[in-house]
């Protein structure tokens, strides 16, 4: 059963009779998100210091947007990827979260605006965010950070992205990661888990919006095979970083997330899997339409306080 606070919002979606993004072109659907938002409008969480900078390369601009909790030097930074199905989103999208995340954490974020599809294509969303991170830890000092206690994550298609980049990492043996945060993570593009068939009248995703990603975002299907796009499908998940892996009941993305953390577990990797049966996919980053996720933000942030700290 939906939680009461996701229940009404799924009522509420469904007496606006909005149009689902599947339905739209890829302009179209960013069209919407950004009037959802507008209309929502809530109020930021206050930081010390929001700036806007540029990573990357410059042959590879990337927009980053830093925040920071307090004027405190050598806190820990999270590397922040957004969801969106690899299609939408962008630093306005996920601001309201990062602040959250920030504040809870008692961490420094770094929010990547990576190339969208299905203009980008893979892997180009996954090559910004290896190079996002590689310019996190190249200039750590520059940022005030604790390059020993950078940390990678991200929602939906970002949580793809940043366990993409927990293996890159590993492969080729670059600096540790402190932890990854995987929320409601993509990891198996085949998209057939039985999640998939979740159809609750009115949720945001459904297995068909993740399917319209999937295709905007894969130059071929057979892509669908190769670890970097489904990490699940990853030949190696031993000495990984630790995993803290959200998942959601009302989510197609329910199964692959679990089977995700299991994965981990199964290879001596320390993971926390926090389940959340009545809520659905994209709830943290509703705001304070849920007040689930007040509980669901105060336990991530506990987990991260206590991973970079180790």
């Amino acid at each position: 059963m939906l939680d009461e606070d996701s229940a009404a919002l799924v009522r509420g979606l469904r007496s606006l009779n909005i149009p689902r993004t599947e339905t739209l072109s890829p302009l179209q659907a960013r069209a919407a998100m950004a009037a959802a938002r507008r209309a929502r409008a809530p109020l930021p969480v206050p930081m010390y210091e929001v700036r806007d900078l540029g990573l990357g390369t410059e042959k590879n601009h990337i927009a980053g947007r830093l925040y920071r909790p307090n004027a405190q030097r050598d806190l820990p930074l999270l590397v922040f990827f957004h969801g969106g199905g690899w299609v939408l989103g962008d630093l306005e999208s996920h601001d309201l979260l990062c602040r959250r995340l920030a504040l809870a954490g008692k961490t420094n974020v770094l929010a990547v605006d990576y190339r969208l599809a299905p203009e980008n294509k893979f892997p180009s969303a996954i090559e910004d965010a290896i190079e996002a991170v590689d310019w996190a830890f190249a200039h750590a000092g520059e940022l005030q950070v604790n390059v020993a206690r950078i940390m990678v994550g991200g929602d939906s298609a970002g949580g793809n992205l940043a366990a993409v980049v927990a293996h890159e990492r590993r492969n080729n043996n670059k600096p540790r990661l402190a932890c990854q945060i995987l929320i409601y993570p993509a990891t198996d593009l085949a998209c057939a888990s039985p999640s998939y068939q979740i159809a609750e009248d009115g949720l945001p995703v459904l297995g068909s919006t993740m399917i319209w990603f999937r295709d905007h975002y894969l130059a071929e299907r057979f892509q669908e095979e190769d670890w970097r796009a489904s990490p699940l499908r990853a030949s190696d998940f031993s000495d990984l970083p630790p995993a803290y892996v959200l998942t959601a009941g009302y989510d197609p993305l329910s199964d692959e997330g679990g089977a995700y953390a299991d994965k981990l577990l199964n290879s001596d990797v320390s993971v926390v899997h926090h389940h959340y049966p009545g809520q659905i996919h994209g709830f943290l980053s509703m705001g304070p339409e849920l007040p689930t996720t007040e509980t669901a933000i105060a336990e991530l942030g506990a987990y991260m306080r206590g991973r970079s700290d180790q």
